[in-house]
């Protein structure tokens, strides 16, 4: 019989100790890989009977929990696939969502069930679940009478395991088709060149709805059949009471400043911890070197994005260079080219960073004409991203082609602020850059033109666009000028505004 390739299939071969735990809860209580194996399968039991099949989608929107992380596998072993959505997200912007999706199933926190219902019901979505922090929710009490035995739907390396909507400066967002072999091999290359195995315990504080909290570092986990102390959010306290017993931690550069900002970050603290990973937003130099001098510790930078997982990484064994991104991972080729000309450029010129490897998504969700004009005719994805790389071969990351913010590791597009702003009364025109960000690695700053004769003030301005988009979103300093800057074809220049504006959060 020949080896599956689906994605549960290839991390479950793994698990060699079923009552050994995975997830270790703050109670005390922890979730064993029989618990992992028993759940899912009821969980999918409950999928199935609600009608959903191989490649209907299942969207959700949860706060974090043990159960969130047994649906997930639980759709894979019934051949869904997984919609992971922000908690942030508004309910305009799930209607986006859900109609460009069109999932079969919807999972919602328990609060937000008659509006949810209200909106799957004009949208015909067939089933509406619940799914609390609690052990509670519609999902888990349907799953409490369902069988822990199922057979795990056939699924290919090629079929679509997951979508992430991502989205670009203009146009729409858009939905990235993660294939089960995109996740188990950027799972087994990080697991095997980061040295993970069942011995390691990992600290993780980060939410379950993206690529870093729910792909790289809980696959990374399941295949190694690792350890977590699984955390609702970062919390500097539990972070230090739980560090003892850890030997790995992944965060985003907030976490990193918020631990420099704690006296209980030492030598004798972090002693047990043989890696700290970070990701999702650039991290500074100065917070690299800061945490070497109070720890002893280098943390390890990595670049990834939602449509190829992880790209690159500096070494676990060698010099971790701050302020790079480090080497493309084994098995893939990166390359810098001139935007214009398509030519690979020389050592240290920047230009335009592309990738190809077994990590790299199979396209956007029913968008052909997109996904083509983002490959290269030999394979390899435009990321968008600015960079160079240099004489030593480490990959740096300089700017984007695109005008993405990432603020706190999350991604903000400007052209959607843009829209809720110019609409409001008297603005004439704006432009959202982001500034870096101790903190945020950029925060998300507006700077508008207003109309002549209006008053508007930056509380106008928060106050007119928060509940219209997500929190992380709201700018954190909304700036008003005369004019803002043209190049000669007329193109706001962004670029000058960072300029002007690089110190707003020093």
């Amino acid at each position: 019989m020949s080896e599956a390739h689906d994605l549960y299939s290839q991390l479950s071969r793994h698990w060699s100790e079923p009552q050994k735990a995975f997830l270790r809860l703050l109670d005390g209580s922890s979730i064993t890989y029989q618990d992992v194996v028993d759940g899912s399968a009821r969980i999918a039991n409950v999928l199935v009977d609600a009608g959903v099949k191989p490649g209907d989608r299942v969207a959700v929107q949860t706060d974090k929990s043990p159960e969130a992380i047994l649906l997930y596998l639980a759709c894979l072993r019934s051949g869904a696939i997984y919609l992971p959505l922000n908690t942030a997200y508004t309910l305009s912007e799930l209607e986006y969502f859900f109609t460009d999706a069109e999932p079969t199933a919807i999972v919602v926190r328990p609060s937000k069930e008659k509006e949810l219902n209200d909106l799957a019901s004009r949208l015909g979505i067939a089933q509406v679940f619940t799914l609390g922090t609690n052990h509670d929710g519609s999902l888990m009490e349907r799953a409490a009478g369902a069988s822990a035995k199922f057979t795990n739907v056939a699924r290919t390396g090629d079929d679509v395991a997951a979508i992430l909507y991502t989205s670009g400066t203009t146009g729409r967002s858009k939905g990235a088709m993660l294939t089960h072999e995109n996740l188990a091999s950027n799972a087994q290359t990080l697991g095997t060149i980061w040295k993970f195995t069942g011995k390691d315990v990992l600290i993780h504080a980060l939410p379950i709805f993206h690529v870093h909290g729910l792909f790289t570092a809980t696959n990374i986990i399941l295949w190694a059949n690792g350890s977590m102390f699984f955390l609702p959010k970062f919390d500097s306290n539990e972070i230090f009471r739980v560090m003892p017993e850890a030997s790995t931690m992944m965060g985003v550069p907030t976490f990193y400043v918020r631990l420099l900002q704690d006296e209980r970050l030492t030598r004798e603290a972090t002693r047990h911890m043989r890696l700290f990973v970070s990701g999702s937003a650039p991290l500074l130099a100065e917070t690299h070197r800061a945490f070497t001098q109070r720890t002893g510790v280098n943390i390890l930078e990595r670049y990834g994005m939602t449509e190829t997982s992880m790209n690159t990484s500096n070494p676990y064994d060698g010099e971790r260079v701050a302020g790079t991104v480090g080497f493309p991972l084994p098995g893939v080729s990166l390359r810098v080219t001139d935007p214009e000309s398509d030519a690979i450029v020389a050592t240290n010129e920047i230009g335009m960073i592309e990738v190809k490897g077994p990590n790299v998504f199979k396209g956007y969700w029913r968008m052909p004409e997109k996904t083509a004009s983002e490959f290269k005719p030999d394979g390899y994805f435009i990321t968008g991203d600015l960079g160079k790389i240099d004489e030593k071969g480490y990959v740096h990351i300089v700017g984007r082609g695109k005008d993405l913010v990432i603020s706190g590791g999350y991604n903000v597009y400007p052209k959607e602020i843009e829209n809720e702003i110019d609409a409001i009364p008297g603005v004439s025109e704006s432009a959202v850059i982001g500034v870096p960000h101790a903190d945020f690695g950029e925060g998300v700053t507006a700077v508008i033109v207003p109309e002549a004769g209006a008053k508007l003030t930056e509380a106008d301005v928060v106050g007119a666009i928060k509940g219209k988009l997500a929190a992380f979103k709201v700018p954190k300093r909304v700036l008003f000028v005369d004019a803002l800057p043209r190049n000669s074809m007329g193109k706001v220049q962004k670029n000058v505004l960072r300029d002007t504006y690089s110190d707003l959060y020093s």
